[in-house]
Protein backbone atom coordinates (compact mmCIF):
# COMPACT_ATOMS: atom_id res chain seq x y z
CA UNK A 1 0.00 0.00 0.00
CA UNK A 2 1.29 3.59 -0.64
CA UNK A 3 1.39 6.05 1.71
CA UNK A 4 -1.94 7.63 1.19
CA UNK A 5 -4.07 4.29 0.87
CA UNK A 6 -6.22 3.68 3.65
CA UNK A 7 -7.49 0.48 2.65
CA UNK A 8 -6.98 -1.94 -0.23
CA UNK A 9 -8.58 -5.25 -1.16
CA UNK A 10 -9.16 -7.82 -4.54
CA UNK A 11 -12.74 -9.24 -4.95
CA UNK A 12 -12.94 -11.83 -7.89
CA UNK A 13 -16.69 -13.51 -7.99
CA UNK A 14 -16.17 -16.24 -10.27
CA UNK A 15 -13.12 -18.21 -8.04
CA UNK A 16 -15.02 -16.37 -4.55
CA UNK A 17 -18.76 -17.73 -5.11
CA UNK A 18 -17.97 -20.95 -6.75
CA UNK A 19 -21.28 -22.83 -6.93
CA UNK A 20 -23.05 -20.04 -8.21
CA UNK A 21 -20.08 -20.14 -10.90
CA UNK A 22 -20.68 -23.20 -12.09
CA UNK A 23 -24.28 -22.27 -12.27
CA UNK A 24 -23.82 -19.48 -13.98
CA UNK A 25 -21.75 -21.08 -16.81
CA UNK A 26 -23.85 -24.02 -17.33
CA UNK A 27 -26.83 -21.20 -18.14
CA UNK A 28 -24.37 -19.48 -20.43
CA UNK A 29 -23.51 -22.40 -22.50
CA UNK A 30 -27.54 -23.38 -22.35
CA UNK A 31 -28.37 -20.08 -23.38
CA UNK A 32 -25.63 -20.20 -25.85
CA UNK A 33 -27.00 -23.67 -27.40
CA UNK A 34 -30.22 -21.56 -27.39
CA UNK A 35 -29.42 -18.48 -29.49
CA UNK A 36 -27.76 -20.76 -31.69
CA UNK A 37 -30.55 -23.04 -32.14
CA UNK A 38 -32.95 -19.85 -33.24
CA UNK A 39 -30.56 -17.01 -34.68
CA UNK A 40 -28.76 -19.57 -36.84
CA UNK A 41 -30.77 -22.63 -37.22
CA UNK A 42 -34.55 -21.04 -37.76
CA UNK A 43 -33.57 -17.55 -38.90
CA UNK A 44 -30.72 -18.34 -40.92
CA UNK A 45 -28.95 -15.15 -39.33
CA UNK A 46 -25.30 -15.43 -37.25
CA UNK A 47 -24.67 -12.16 -36.41
CA UNK A 48 -27.77 -11.92 -34.08
CA UNK A 49 -26.01 -14.61 -32.01
CA UNK A 50 -22.86 -13.22 -32.03
CA UNK A 51 -24.38 -9.69 -30.68
CA UNK A 52 -26.45 -11.75 -28.28
CA UNK A 53 -23.61 -13.22 -26.92
CA UNK A 54 -21.70 -10.48 -27.06
CA UNK A 55 -24.07 -8.56 -24.99
CA UNK A 56 -24.60 -11.07 -22.36
CA UNK A 57 -20.75 -11.90 -21.64
CA UNK A 58 -20.41 -7.88 -21.90
CA UNK A 59 -22.81 -7.68 -18.80
CA UNK A 60 -21.79 -10.27 -16.81
CA UNK A 61 -17.51 -9.52 -17.42
CA UNK A 62 -16.98 -8.05 -14.22
CA UNK A 63 -18.42 -11.61 -12.99
CA UNK A 64 -15.44 -13.21 -14.64
CA UNK A 65 -12.30 -10.55 -14.13
CA UNK A 66 -10.59 -9.57 -10.60
CA UNK A 67 -11.57 -6.14 -9.45
CA UNK A 68 -8.64 -4.78 -7.11
CA UNK A 69 -10.56 -1.55 -4.50
CA UNK A 70 -8.43 1.01 -3.10
CA UNK A 71 -9.50 3.63 -0.50
CA UNK A 72 -7.17 7.05 -0.53
CA UNK A 73 -7.18 9.63 1.60
CA UNK A 74 -9.15 12.11 -1.06
CA UNK A 75 -10.54 8.93 -3.48
CA UNK A 76 -11.86 5.98 -4.38
CA UNK A 77 -9.68 4.03 -7.00
CA UNK A 78 -11.34 0.24 -8.55
CA UNK A 79 -9.40 -1.24 -11.38
CA UNK A 80 -10.52 -3.73 -13.72
CA UNK A 81 -8.61 -5.82 -15.86
CA UNK A 82 -8.07 -2.83 -18.34
CA UNK A 83 -9.65 0.42 -17.39
CA UNK A 84 -9.20 2.01 -13.87
CA UNK A 85 -12.19 4.04 -11.84
CA UNK A 86 -11.05 7.27 -9.82
CA UNK A 87 -13.86 9.05 -8.02
CA UNK A 88 -13.51 11.85 -5.27
CA UNK A 89 -15.24 11.04 -1.94
CA UNK A 90 -17.37 14.33 -2.25
CA UNK A 91 -18.84 12.62 -5.33
CA UNK A 92 -20.96 11.12 -3.12
CA UNK A 93 -23.92 11.55 -0.93
CA UNK A 94 -24.56 8.56 0.91
CA UNK A 95 -23.92 4.62 1.05
CA UNK A 96 -25.64 1.89 2.09
CA UNK A 97 -24.60 -1.92 2.29
CA UNK A 98 -26.05 -5.09 0.91
CA UNK A 99 -25.56 -8.83 0.95
CA UNK A 100 -22.15 -8.59 -1.49
CA UNK A 101 -21.06 -5.24 -0.63
CA UNK A 102 -21.74 -1.26 -0.85
CA UNK A 103 -22.85 1.06 -2.50
CA UNK A 104 -22.01 4.40 -3.09
CA UNK A 105 -24.91 6.96 -4.19
CA UNK A 106 -24.12 9.94 -6.14
CA UNK A 107 -28.03 11.23 -3.74
CA UNK A 108 -28.25 12.22 -0.24
CA UNK A 109 -30.50 9.40 -0.11
CA UNK A 110 -30.35 6.03 -2.12
CA UNK A 111 -31.99 5.97 -5.71
CA UNK A 112 -33.15 3.48 -8.53
CA UNK A 113 -30.19 5.51 -10.56
CA UNK A 114 -27.44 4.59 -7.47
CA UNK A 115 -26.18 1.53 -10.68
CA UNK A 116 -26.01 3.48 -13.23
CA UNK A 117 -24.24 6.97 -11.38
CA UNK A 118 -22.71 5.40 -8.02
CA UNK A 119 -19.79 3.00 -7.24
CA UNK A 120 -20.44 -0.15 -6.49
CA UNK A 121 -17.65 -2.00 -3.56
CA UNK A 122 -18.05 -5.55 -3.60
CA UNK A 123 -16.56 -7.51 -0.81
CA UNK A 124 -13.87 -10.23 -1.28
CA UNK A 125 -14.93 -13.56 -0.44
CA UNK A 126 -13.23 -13.47 2.83
CA UNK A 127 -14.96 -10.26 4.03
CA UNK A 128 -12.24 -9.24 6.05
CA UNK A 129 -12.51 -5.57 4.60
CA UNK A 130 -15.95 -4.83 5.63
CA UNK A 131 -15.77 -3.71 9.02
CA UNK A 132 -12.70 -0.69 7.94
CA UNK A 133 -14.34 0.05 5.21
CA UNK A 134 -17.68 1.06 6.92
CA UNK A 135 -15.61 3.21 9.31
CA UNK A 136 -13.33 4.77 6.40
CA UNK A 137 -16.83 5.70 4.22
CA UNK A 138 -18.51 6.71 7.68
CA UNK A 139 -15.84 9.29 8.21
CA UNK A 140 -15.22 10.11 4.52
CA UNK A 141 -19.43 10.44 3.31
CA UNK A 142 -21.35 10.35 6.75
CA UNK A 143 -24.04 8.91 5.35
CA UNK A 144 -25.17 5.54 6.08
CA UNK A 145 -28.62 3.90 5.37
Amino acid sequence: MSANTLLKWRSWPLVDRGKTSIILIVFLILLAVLLWHITVNVWETPFYYYLGMLLVLANLMPWFIPTDYELGEYEIKVRYLFITVRRKYTDFGCYYEDKHGIMLSTFKMPRRLDPFRGQSLRFSANREEVEELNNILHKKIGKKY
